[in-house]
């Protein structure tokens, strides 16, 4: 019989990792007053929301049936309960642009308060939260990439005043047997403001546990996240790279 073989069979099973596990809350980003903003898309820019329709989303339930959220004066709003929705059309390495407010009625704190988000091919997650003055886990704040990397800073503005992301986005490349050859890297400006400055991410986002790539397609959609909080988003564009 082989003993060495045995002994690894019989290691005991790790007990499972708590979502806390993957949260940090220091250092704390610094505060600051962001710039003014410009919500004119460029003439190359694919415009995915301009505020009159859907017709750019689908639910992300089965990726085909009409997205449920509602549009009220030229803003979509997220209504809990029906689930995320994403583009119809797929991108791999892009500009993105998208808008968002927080509520104004406070509801909750930390991860509970105008949570939302905006994923990169449907995985990868820029965290929309109402970050403005709550305290939560650093690396889940808004413009974090959620549960990697934090902003640099915190360039939130109060609820129901508009912030607006600008990200470029390299998407992840695999060789044919599935394995990572370069992984995606995400360059964020909140407001203006350089808060995620090209970092590398380790997979898909993960609410517990450790991100690990799978080889996917080399273009997918985005996707806009139902968490139950009633964010508002508009002007949403993207510019293939």
């Amino acid at each position: 019989m082989n003993l060495s073989f045995v002994a690894f069979a019989q290691q005991p099973t790790p007990p499972p990792m708590p979502p806390q596990a993957t949260e940090f809350y220091t250092p704390v980003p610094p505060k600051i007053t962001a710039g003014t903003l410009n919500s004119n898309p460029p003439s190359d820019a694919i415009v995915i929301f301009d505020g009159t329709n859907l017709n750019g989303f689908v639910s992300s339930k089965d990726g085909s049936s009409p997205a449920e959220w509602l549009i009220e004066n030229g803003e979509l709003v997220v209504v809990r309960g029906k689930g995320d929705i994403q583009s119809k059309l797929a991108f791999g390495d892009a500009q993105f642009h998208v808008e968002w407010s927080a509520p104004t009625t406070i509801v909750g704190e930390g991860q509970g308060r105008g949570n939302s988000g905006f994923f990169l091919m449907g995985m990868y997650e820029v965290q929309v939260l109402d970050s403005y003055e709550s305290k939560t886990y650093t690396n889940g704040q808004a413009a974090s990439i959620y549960k990697q990397h934090p902003p640099l800073v915190n360039a939130t503005r109060p609820p129901g005043e508009w912030n607006y992301y600008d990200i470029i986005f390299k998407a992840p490349r695999f060789d044919k047997n599935g394995m990572v050859t370069s992984p995606a890297t995400v360059t964020v400006l909140h407001n203006g403001v350089l808060v995620q400055n090209n970092v590398i991410l380790r997979g898909p986002t993960e609410y517990i546990g450790i991100p690990n790539y799978q080889s996917h397609a080399e273009a997918l959609p985005i996707k806009l996240q139902d968490h139950g909080n009633p964010v508002r988003f508009r002007n949403i564009w993207v510019r293939p790279l």
